[in-house]
């Protein structure tokens, strides 16, 4: 078993809490893992990616070729645009449709959803609606995280309780709204 991720997004947006999350999950099923990630610019609003490699035997790389990830998970449209050469033929994208517009010459939505339209395997859908809808639009990124567990091979009550491991020092009502989001989010990539 092996599954390459890379995650994408925009500073801010969560993306090193989904790697946390996913990091932990990977340590209690006693599975290999490897991460690079680039968030120099994360607190200014610029872009972050990490690669973020599973395996049930040793990885020598933290880098994914290109053409070799098995899902991309995206907490911004655009970003997971940027990353599409090193999804795999039948690769996932996961994604919000909501953008973070934080250049001036950011394209126009309708532009960025229908390129993500024809992908072939793509989940793209309004998770910071589902996010406040689960308590916090905070909690965009395990929506997120949540609609590409199907495609991690992670069992979710693991996710769940990597999740718990993650905020509980912030308090059992921040736990819970991160374990609606992330289950909500699952609901939206099993229909």
């Amino acid at each position: 078993m092996k599954c390459d991720i890379i995650l994408a997004g925009v500073g801010g947006q969560g993306i090193l809490s989904i790697a946390a999350t996913i990091g932990l999950a990977a340590v209690e099923k006693n599975l290999f893992l490897k991460q690079s990630e680039v968030h120099g610019m994360s607190q200014r609003g610029g872009d972050v990616q990490s690669h973020f490699r599973l395996s049930d035997h040793e990885i020598h790389s933290d880098l994914i070729p290109l053409g070799q990830a098995d899902i991309i998970i995206s907490v911004e449209p655009m970003e997971s645009l940027r990353y599409l050469p090193w999804l795999s033929g039948d690769g996932w994208v996961v994604t919000n449709s909501v953008p973070y517009i934080n250049i001036p010459d950011y394209p126009e939505q309708e532009k960025v959803l229908l390129e993500l339209g024809k992908l072939k395997n793509s989940v793209v859908f309004d998770a910071d609606a589902v996010a406040k809808e689960a308590g916090s639009v905070k909690a965009s990124n395990m929506v997120i995280l949540g609609a590409a567990s199907p495609f991690i091979p992670i069992p979710l009550e693991t996710l769940e309780a990597a999740v718990t491991a993650l905020f509980i020092r912030k308090g059992e009502a921040v736990v819970e709204m991160n374990l609606n989001a992330l289950r909500q989010g699952r609901k939206i990539a099993s229909r």
